[in-house]
């Protein structure tokens, strides 16, 4: 089973405008609501590729409820921490070629909360069905920027493997803390740049050489994502190129998320390292055909996993 963890759920509210008109009324008649957030998008490709998945994180209010129902609809378990406090909501105004966002921030955690979430956490991964566990995105505002490392400390003891998709100072913690380790690290690269306060551009030799670096010891799986030009991946000692097919992108927006999932299955099932990247790429593809976030269409998983080129450098 895949455990998927979203820690910051939202509502996304999506408004198609022809026109935004600045200081005046929008009236909008298409209105789309779903739940959102990078986990839970994963937990929406890892159902579709036939795993089976639960998704766990932090919601509240009515919002949550929402959060939960929807989930409902679309038959992914889930077992989330209740709080008191009001999940949140993010917009997206599409207009005239454009997507212009307005996201909150969401609420406000206590220590406690962060307490009581953990020993939530703790008690799902007393389920031995419990094999992979992703977590992606950032964290609430009063969550501790270690709480991830406390998360994938649950994990090891487990021996439960973890996907990190994450980006900031919660992934800067976690990389620092020498005595935990998740089983894979999935930076883009502008988040790898971030990191390393170094602009990188995709050559091989530079990224070889800072994911060699301490920082990045006994990380088994490192795959630093780079859009349209693929994938430059590290597995132990050995490092890869990964190639992607030329396609016309629809909405590359989840595609990362959906990337994540067919890690998740791919460790699941004890996949080859060419299976995996293959199988991780191919979904992320898949993702940017939709015009929906977190959804892939199954029917057109092989015809784009054969053409994914993996080249071991």
């Amino acid at each position: 089973m895949i455990l998927t963890v979203t820690m910051n759920p939202s509502v996304d509210i999506s408004y198609p405008l022809e026109k935004l008109i600045i200081n005046d009324v929008n009236r909008v008649a298409d209105v789309s609501k779903s739940a959102g957030g990078k986990g839970l998008n994963v937990s929406r490709v890892a159902r579709q590729l036939s795993c089976k998945v639960v998704a766990t994180g932090i919601i509240g209010g009515t919002i949550g409820e929402y959060i939960q129902e929807q989930l409902d609809q679309q038959k992914i378990q889930h077992n989330f921490y209740r709080t008191t406090k009001e999940s949140r909501n993010c917009i997206a105004i599409l207009h005239e070629g454009n997507q212009t966002e307005i996201l909150e921030d969401g609420p406000i955690l206590s220590d406690q909360e962060e307490t009581d979430f953990l020993l939530h956490f703790s008690s799902m991964l007393m389920d031995n069905q419990i094999s992979v566990i992703t977590i992606s995105g950032s964290l609430p505002r009063g969550l501790s920027q270690d709480c991830y490392v406390k998360m994938i400390e649950h994990a090891n003891a487990k021996n439960i493997l973890v996907v990190l998709d994450t980006s900031g100072e919660p992934f800067r913690r976690v990389l620092e803390t020498t005595n935990i380790r998740p089983t894979v690290i999935k930076p883009n690269i502008s988040e790898l740049s971030a990191l390393e306060d170094k602009a990188f551009d995709g050559n091989w030799k530079e990224l070889k050489a800072v994911l060699e670096g301490p920082r990045y010891r006994d990380i088994e799986w490192i795959i630093v994502s780079m859009g349209s030009e693929g994938a430059f991946a590290k597995h132990h000692d050995k490092y890869y190129h990964v190639e992607v097919p030329r396609i016309t992108a629809i909405s590359p927006v989840g595609s990362g998320d959906a990337t994540v999932a067919g890690i998740a299955k791919a460790l699941e099932a004890g996949r080859t390292d060419e299976d995996l990247l293959k199988m991780a790429m191919t979904t992320g593809v898949l993702n940017t055909l939709e015009e929906r976030t977190g959804y892939i269409n199954c029917e057109n998983y092989d015809f784009y996993y054969e053409q994914i080129k993996i080249t071991q450098i």
